[in-house]
């Protein structure tokens, strides 16, 4: 491990700030603090099975590896059915089986279907995901989703249609190598959409804002990179850093991490270093996490794992690095209490940092075999790390490690956990979970 000797503080305040209670909801993909972690929760089962201490199952119509989001009581979670699309080097042929792609909303209390709307056709797959693999996004008026063939739309919590668009028909088709699987970010009455590809398409990767009451775009700015062929395909969702009093958005992947202006979308710092070998392939999923005036980015396998503080003009690189090691993620994205950085690998062990210095808490810590690609949750003192197989290892949040419990649901997951007052919300492939005491 390499590490910079910088010490790191930060600012004053800030892990109070993440622990003050939240709503009861869970807004986008990664919570209400966008970083994996829960606040307002309360006695979290550390096991279950297919019968204790589930509250209910809903049926689904098929997989997907979006995460189900939560506000009051509704839940809302993306689907496609079980239609597919061959995918060539360039070609795509649609199959005559059922394609449609689905916004679902759940009655949380007892697990039945309120509305469903089909919100795109033409489902496609790509090893892990599908064309429903976006999460959806709410603030509690309406609720946004954009499927992974562009399709951009905007409901009532009701169901009903406020709008919808077609990124592709707009600006071009996307050409990531395994398909396109982003979540925007809603944030100050805009929401923030990357598309970082290269693979497939010779067109430039851009970010765009676009007014969440109309759909229509506010500003659109092109994201130059020097990354080769795969490199800048990536899977990641912008976040929101402030830095000097004035809040910046970051977008990571294709080789750098950079931050942009919210009004315009000029890009006004970024930094390099994730891919020090010029590796082709070296495209990159996990999102960045932020915590204050700080952003921690992991690359392609882990390697490297960067801290850095976001914030001036212009490159970075060799700068405003704090720490660098090797023990990222490939496609989990870490979470953090603000103190220390959880970082799930995909392989199933569990690596602990110190946020401050990069310092190694722990690391290599064994959990239930398996591959991991959904994204740790950290709840009511304890961090539920989900692998493929449904199996759910629940581990004593903080600097020692303890596993609490381990939980077999025997069916394929790729959808993150998520908690909101004393409930578990766990997507498998056929089944929505809710998981609570009884």
């Amino acid at each position: 491990m390499k590490r910079m000797n910088t010490r790191v503080l930060l600012p004053a305040g800030l892990i109070l700030l993440l622990a003050l209670p939240a709503a009861s909801n869970w807004p986008q993909w990664r919570g209400p603090h966008s970083n994996g972690a829960a606040s307002s929760v309360r006695e979290l089962p550390v096991k279950w099975t297919q019968t204790e201490n589930v509250l209910w199952r809903a049926k689904l119509p098929s997989w997907s590896a979006a995460t189900p989001i939560i506000w009051g009581d509704t839940v809302f979670v993306t689907s496609a059915e079980e239609g597919f699309v061959k995918l060539g080097s360039r070609q795509q042929t649609v199959d005559s089986a059922p394609d449609k792609v689905f916004l679902i909303a759940v009655n949380r209390k007892d697990g039945s279907e309120r509305w469903r709307r089909e919100i795109d056709r033409g489902n496609k797959l790509f090893r892990k995901q599908n064309s429903a693999s976006p999460s959806p996004i709410t603030d509690g008026k309406h609720v946004w989703i954009m499927t992974g063939n562009g399709k951009f739309a905007c409901f009532t919590m009701e169901g009903k249609e406020v709008w919808k668009r077609d990124i592709q028909a707009d600006y071009g088709q996307f050409g990531l190598n395994h398909g396109y699987a982003s979540t925007p970010l809603l944030h100050e009455g805009r929401l923030f959409v990357q598309v970082l590809h290269g693979m497939l398409t010779d067109d430039p990767s851009y970010v765009l804002a676009a007014n969440p009451a109309t759909g229509k775009t506010l500003w659109k700015v092109i994201r130059p990179t020097d990354a080769i062929r795969e490199s800048p395909d990536n899977y990641a969702t912008p976040q929101i850093v402030v830095t000097g009093g004035k809040e910046h958005l970051v977008i990571s992947g294709a080789d750098y991490v950079t931050g942009h202006d919210l009004d315009t979308g000029k890009e006004l710092w970024r930094i390099g270093g994730f891919n020090p070998t010029n590796n082709p392939a070296n495209r990159t999923i996990a999102s960045s996490v932020v915590i204050g005036d700080r952003v921690f980015t992991t690359s392609t396998r882990g390697r490297p794992f960067i801290g850095f503080k976001a914030g001036g003009t212009g490159n970075l690189t060799g700068k405003n690095e704090l720490w660098t090691n090797n023990l990222g993620a490939d496609v989990p994205t870490p979470t953090t209490d603000g103190k220390y950085i959880y970082v799930l690998v995909d392989n199933g062990v569990l690596n602990c940092l110190e946020a401050e210095t990069g310092n190694v808490v722990y690391q290599g810590q064994r959990i239930e075999l398996g591959t991991y690609s959904s994204s740790p949750l950290l709840a009511d003192g304890k961090i539920y790390c989900t692998n493929e197989e449904g199996t759910t290892t629940v581990v004593k949040a903080g600097p020692e490690f303890e596993i609490l419990g381990v939980s077999k649901l025997d069916n394929h997951t790729l959808a993150s956990p998520v908690a909101v007052d004393n409930q578990i919300f766990l997507r498998s492939a056929d089944y929505l979970y809710c998981i609570q005491k009884k």
